[in-house]
């Protein structure tokens, strides 16, 4: 473990130094999913409103191939003797690959790494990359680790929603595939600034994950496991939606006493487009300053932070010097967190 540093006051900043994302395979058009559709109301719900393209996982491609691939770029930049370096190692993946074990190991083990505590965070859902970021600051902060790697593996718009019965569903063609890594060290280079973490657990029991029948997912049998809201349930959400994420984001901005609209750029989950269009409008934000890859990746769940933010850096959309701020939502609105970043990343 970890030796408790000393000077713990003032706390030493923190940076986001760099992200980097991978996207599995070529992109899949939403007339896969229109073949095998069925007519259903629940389509016109602008919840599950389609996306142009997304991508999917193979059926052998695990969440820790991913997140190798994904942190490739990282060790192209920085060199493997940062990697090998890391002290901290954070992983959420939507769907594990063995629910026992969790990532993180494997994941150490093929980066060639030694990280002196590894965590697997199965929480934090579409905001589980900024509930990483506040757990590897609080780590880098308070003891004597200096570096941490944060990946977010997103990879069940493959393997779940192409089943057979799935895909003929409204909601199919909304997820797509992707991860996104963060590496955050002990410096000023490109400070956290603030981050804000809310849960909200009478909101937990809205969303349903189920076989469509008595079957419970571990057991043998038939019915096709699938998260799955009720028409109801959909209505709560999307209001619960619209109104955390730019609450959460507008508490940091509060704090680091910048107004929303002064914001030089918001990156956010992406469930749909009115969810995109409503946020930029409540901090009052041109929908240019608001990047999302939702046409190009769907809902890519945790790892549509990280995924747009290596986008918009590698298309250098990112000022360094500029205030990113990111915010999100989680499963049926349980979580929601927002961070704002002073941006210095490479790349």
């Amino acid at each position: 473990m970890f030796a408790t540093d000393p000077n713990t006051s003032p706390l030493p900043a923190v940076s986001l130094v760099d992200v980097a994302s991978y996207l599995p395979g070529e992109p899949v058009d939403t007339e896969y999913f229109t073949q095998f559709a069925r007519s259903d109301r629940m389509a016109k719900n602008v919840m599950f409103r389609a996306p142009r393209a997304r991508h999917h996982v193979s059926r052998d491609e695990t969440a820790v191939d991913m997140i190798e691939r994904a942190v490739e770029p990282l060790r192209e930049r920085h060199g493997t003797q940062l990697l090998s370096n890391v002290d901290v190692l954070l992983t959420h993946t939507q769907l594990p690959d063995n629910p026992v074990l969790g990532s993180g190991p494997e994941v150490a083990r093929r980066l060639g790494m030694r990280p002196r505590v590894v965590y697997d965070i199965h929480n934090g859902g579409c905001a589980a990359f900024v509930n990483m970021m506040a757990l590897a600051r609080m780590i880098l902060q308070t003891s004597d680790a200096r570096t941490a790697l944060v990946a977010v593996a997103q990879n069940c718009a493959g393997p779940v929603f192409t089943q057979t019965d799935i895909r003929k569903l409204a909601q199919a063609p909304v997820p797509g595939d992707g991860c996104g890594v963060g590496l955050l060290v002990k410096d000023d280079s490109a400070p956290v600034l603030d981050i804000e973490c809310r849960t909200y657990p009478e909101f937990a029991g809205d969303m349903d994950f189920s076989t469509n029948g008595e079957r419970k997912y571990w057991e043998p049998g038939e019915g096709q496991a699938c998260v799955s809201f009720t028409e109801s349930k959909v209505t709560k959400v999307f209001a619960r939606g619209n109104r955390l994420v730019p609450e959460v984001a507008l508490a940091v901005c509060d704090r680091i006493g910048v107004k929303g609209r002064d914001i030089d750029t918001f990156v956010t989950n992406q469930p749909n487009r009115l969810f995109l269009r409503n946020w930029h409008d409540a901090l009052e934000l041109p929908a240019e300053r608001h990047p999302d890859t939702f046409d190009r990746c769907g809902n890519l769940f945790a790892a549509a932070i990280p995924v747009t933010l290596d986008v918009e850096n590698r298309a250098g959309r990112l000022r360094n010097g500029s205030v990113v701020l990111m915010s999100a939502f989680a499963h049926a609105g349980d979580f929601a967190a927002a961070a704002a970043v002073r941006w210095g990343a490479a790349g």
